[in-house]
């Protein structure tokens, strides 16, 4: 049931005095559900606004407008994308940003030189609209102020010292907006008909996300198989936790399986700041994890996790033609239908 993600207030939980049941809730909605919605947040609202603004203009561009902020080199998680279904029907367009834009400026921020080449890929930004890289910015900053504070809230819910999930001096991240159109096609007689977004877990440590729309389209799955709504909550952000929290509480708490369901003649919109520690952290099992359960959770550094996630990205999820583009260093559109909400 959606009661199982639970809904915390996040300044009266992090206070002195917050309630043992406070805790309680939690703790289990990220021992169950892998997912917690937070409201009093810390993240400004205006903030928020402003970039929905700003992104909501860049996807409304004509189509062949939003053609040239395709990636330069296909990389998957850089500029705008389609991702249509086998019969060309527009499922989700994607807009995607990372913390840097070039290696140089990683480097300049802190990054060590051997990890700067992550961002050998540029972000690529609308000429139109050049205040919306300052806007993306700060939004992620804002992200992983509060993931931070989200990884205290869990160290306290589970009786560890205040620091044992640290994000480090230089925490990685990187952002992705889903729009997701209407879907009104003959063959889906009902929402659960139609994924727009297959299940999945994140990679990262924490996934900060916000949703808008007038149905409630993202599912969460639960210890037993099945799946439960995330209500839409004005004000509220949702905080997934991802698979380097699970490594590092030996699976203690899950990672939040989800996935997007069709709405019909209804659509809706998300933006994910997905946040992992400094790129040299390693993640491993911490005391009081490390057995029995820990014992599966080998430790990882971030970076050997996250250097080659375009390329395990492309290769679960990825079409031939964007595999092939990828391959090639040359931008991938997707060909959709004549007929698709996509054109």
């Amino acid at each position: 049931m959606a009661d199982q993600i639970a809904v915390i207030d996040l300044a009266a939980a992090l206070s002195d005095s917050a309630p043992d049941v406070l805790l309680d809730a939690v703790r289990c909605s990220a021992e169950q559900a892998g997912v917690i919605q937070v409201v009093n947040h810390g993240v400004p609202a205006g903030l928020i606004a402003d970039y929905d603004r700003r992104i909501g203009r860049l996807l409304g561009l004509p189509r062949a407008a939003k053609a040239r902020l395709a990636s330069p080199g296909g990389h998957p998680h850089r500029g705008w994308r389609q991702w249509p279904d086998d019969f060309g029907r527009l499922e989700l367009e994607r807009y995607n940003v990372a913390q840097f834009d070039t290696p140089a400026d990683a480097q300049a921020a802190g990054v060590p030189a051997e990890y700067a080449r992550l961002y050998a890929h540029p972000n690529v930004w609308p000429p139109a609209d050049p205040e919306l890289r300052g806007a993306a910015l700060r939004y992620i900053d804002a992200a992983r102020q509060l993931a931070g504070r989200v990884l205290g809230l869990y160290a306290r819910a589970l009786g560890v010292p205040a620091g044992t999930f640290a994000l480090g001096e230089l925490p990685h991240a990187r952002l992705t907006t889903n729009d997701y159109p209407t879907w009104a096609y003959p063959d889906t007689s009902s929402d659960e008909d139609k994924l727009l977004l297959l299940e999945h877990a994140d990679d990262s440590l924490l996934t900060i996300l916000s949703q808008d729309g007038d149905y409630e389209g993202l599912q969460v799955q639960l210890p037993d198989g099945s799946w439960t709504p995330v209500p839409i909550i004005p004000g509220a952000l949702q905080v997934f936790s991802g698979m380097l929290l699970t490594r590092w509480t030996g699976g203690r708490l899950r990672a939040g399986r989800h996935r997007v369901v069709a709405g019909g003649t209804r659509r809706r919109r998300s933006t994910a700041v997905f946040c992992y520690p400094s790129l040299e952290t390693v993640v491993g099992p911490v005391e009081p994890f490390g057995a029995p359960a820990g014992g599966q959770y080998e430790p990882v550094s971030v970076w050997d996790h996250v250097k080659g996630r375009a390329e395990d990205y492309l290769s679960e999820y990825g079409r031939p033609d964007q595999v092939a583009a990828w391959r090639e260093g040359r931008p991938y559109v997707a060909e959709v239908s004549e007929t698709s909400a996509g054109r």
